[in-house]
């Protein structure tokens, strides 16, 4: 009888401990049902967030893209403006320098035809006057050219006179005369100089010769050219050898 009773109980022990595990279980499947449809949810909604995001992120791209381009455009735009502006400019202050000098070209023009009109002659005896002053200047160069000549004739004469009624006065050169050798014997004793007629030299006119500003020796000149000369070393005035290139001066200047 006991072991019945025993029995009994341990069956309803183990049917109240089951329902009551099934009780716990129920809540627990009831539990994860609702989260899961929670989570599901929350997936839904992300998965449509995401679809709109990357939708209107599609949608900023292509805009992005038309700005760009249209910046691209705009910029291109700006700089052909910009170009043509400064070609304008710069043609505008060509325009403006053109028309200055025009302006004072016609000033020039102007002043001119007044001085021609204050004149009170015709433009054809102007023209007259014009090639009978430029003749006049031509046939003034000649004689300045006959003077020259003259005057070298002049002087060769005055030194071969005095060659023979002085013939201890040295002769003197133009004072202002300066030149070069330019070839030199040092076995003969003589040399050629690059200044003759055409610069003053005449016969018997002696010279200097120097180099960087020392005293080399003296020549006279024995012959002369239209712009060369010859002169021999005078004795006792060899302080060294004559180079090409040595300077030379008159050793009596005229005053």
């Amino acid at each position: 009888m006991l072991t019945r009773i025993c029995l009994v109980l341990a069956i309803v022990a183990g049917l109240a401990a089951g329902g009551l595990n099934f009780f716990m279980l129920k809540e627990k499947i009831t539990t994860l049902k609702e989260d899961d449809r929670v989570q599901t949810e929350g997936r839904k909604k992300a998965e449509t967030d995401l679809a709109k995001t990357r939708s209107d992120l599609t949608k900023t791209t292509a805009e992005l893209t038309q700005t760009k381009t249209t910046l691209e455009a705009t910029t291109a735009e700006r700089d052909q403006a910009q170009a043509a502006a400064a070609s304008a400019t710069k043609k505008a202050d060509g325009l403006a320098a053109d028309l200055a000098k025009t302006r004072t070209e016609r000033d020039n023009a102007q002043a001119d035809l007044a001085a021609y009109k204050a004149t009170g002659s015709s433009p054809d005896q102007i023209m007259g006057m014009i090639k009978q002053y430029r003749s006049l200047e031509n046939a003034l160069e000649g004689q300045r050219g006959e003077n020259r000549v003259l005057a070298q004739k002049l002087r060769k004469t005055e030194a071969e006179l005095a060659q023979y009624v002085n013939p201890d006065v040295p002769v003197a050169l133009p004072a202002l005369l300066t030149g070069k050798v330019v070839t030199a014997d040092p076995k003969y004793k003589f040399v050629i100089l690059n200044v003759g007629e055409d610069q003053g030299v005449v016969k018997r006119g002696q010279m200097l010769v120097n180099r960087k500003g020392r005293l080399v020796a003296k020549v006279q000149v024995t012959s002369v050219q239209k712009d060369r000369c010859i002169a021999n070393v005078l004795p006792g005035w060899e302080l060294g050898d004559v180079e090409e290139g040595d300077q030379v001066i008159p050793a009596y200047p005229q005053s």
